[in-house]
């Protein structure tokens, strides 16, 4: 199956739908009355819909076991047809369109069961996805395109040439796949005053957002959220949050990160892990959906 472990669960939702016709209208009489041979076509459908939508996974090898949450199923009668509607919610990582689609199909092919007896010119139609909403996709804002961002990596054993930095070329590669252009990179020692400074400087240069990664542990060098907060105006207590829970979704530790997110004026300011799962899994989490701040902080140009 496809890895969907760097997902997000978001609430998402997918109605799809079945057209069963029938070749006479004393069909559809004897569904309403409830005189078909096999009983109540449309209670009987419904359940094994329901059992349906929950074999989904069972039947559909590369379809991932989710928790369905909300499942509806609804019959609209025309003159020749009845139209079955299927609507599921879930709270998860990947959506249930499929699981929707295959609902509809079993309400259909029950009705075509119990309903074959008493007219053989019965046909299923139309099994489609005609809504789905969550996920990636319904998230995806008209995010500025003109956005510049520096990358500070802080750390005293990279700055001596001691170890390679992987943590801000992973702030980098993400940033570059979400369009956002950098303005520049650089390694720095654990000392505040080289960290406010670089806040300071890259503000004045109109930078957008200022990442940095290391120094948000709870050694004695860790000192990155202490040097920033003095020069934030506002802090993001949402945003450093869901950097929080996406990484304890993944790792125990990651509670132990004293990761910041705030601003300086109209300039984004992040301080996040300095080990390379760390900084990854931050952005993973936030991008590029906390993009979406420059509509507020700046406008809202998409060229």
């Amino acid at each position: 199956m496809v890895d969907i472990t760097h997902k997000t669960s978001t609430l998402r939702t997918a109605t799809a739908q079945a057209i069963v016709k029938v070749s006479t209208p004393k069909t559809i009489e004897a569904i309403q009355k409830g005189t078909v041979p096999k009983g109540d076509v449309f209670a009987m459908s419904k359940a094994a819909g329901l059992l349906g939508v929950k074999k989904t996974p069972d039947l559909l090898p590369d379809c991932h076991p989710l928790p369905i949450e909300y499942t509806s199923i609804d019959y609209v009668i025309g003159d020749l047809e009845i139209q079955v509607l299927v609507t599921i919610k879930t709270i998860y990582k990947t959506g249930v369109e499929v699981e929707a689609m295959h609902g509809a199909s079993i309400v259909a092919l029950n009705m075509y069961d119990m309903l074959k007896p008493i007219d053989k010119g019965i046909e299923i139609h139309h099994i489609k996805l005609l809504d789905k909403k969550g996920g990636k996709s319904d998230y995806t804002d008209r995010f500025r395109r003109d956005l510049q961002a520096a990358v500070i990596v802080c750390s005293d054993t990279i700055s001596e040439g001691k170890k390679e930095d992987k943590a801000g070329k992973a702030i980098i590669s993400k940033l570059e796949a979400c369009e956002v252009g950098i303005l520049d990179y650089s390694i720095i020692p654990d000392e505040i005053e080289t960290i406010q400074e670089k806040a300071k400087q890259y503000h004045e240069r109109g930078a957008d957002l200022v990442i940095y990664t290391g120094g948000t542990g709870l050694s004695k060098r860790d000192v990155t959220p202490e040097a920033l907060k003095p020069l934030l105006d506002r802090t993001i207590p949402g945003v450093e949050e869901a950097i929080r829970k996406y990484g304890q979704d993944r790792m125990p530790y990651a509670m132990l990160s004293r990761s910041v997110v705030g601003t300086i004026n109209n300039t984004l300011v992040l301080a996040l892990p300095g080990s390379t799962n760390g900084a990854k899994e931050s952005m993973d989490a936030i991008f590029p959906e906390i993009l979406h701040v420059f509509r507020i902080l700046k406008g809202a140009r998409h060229d």
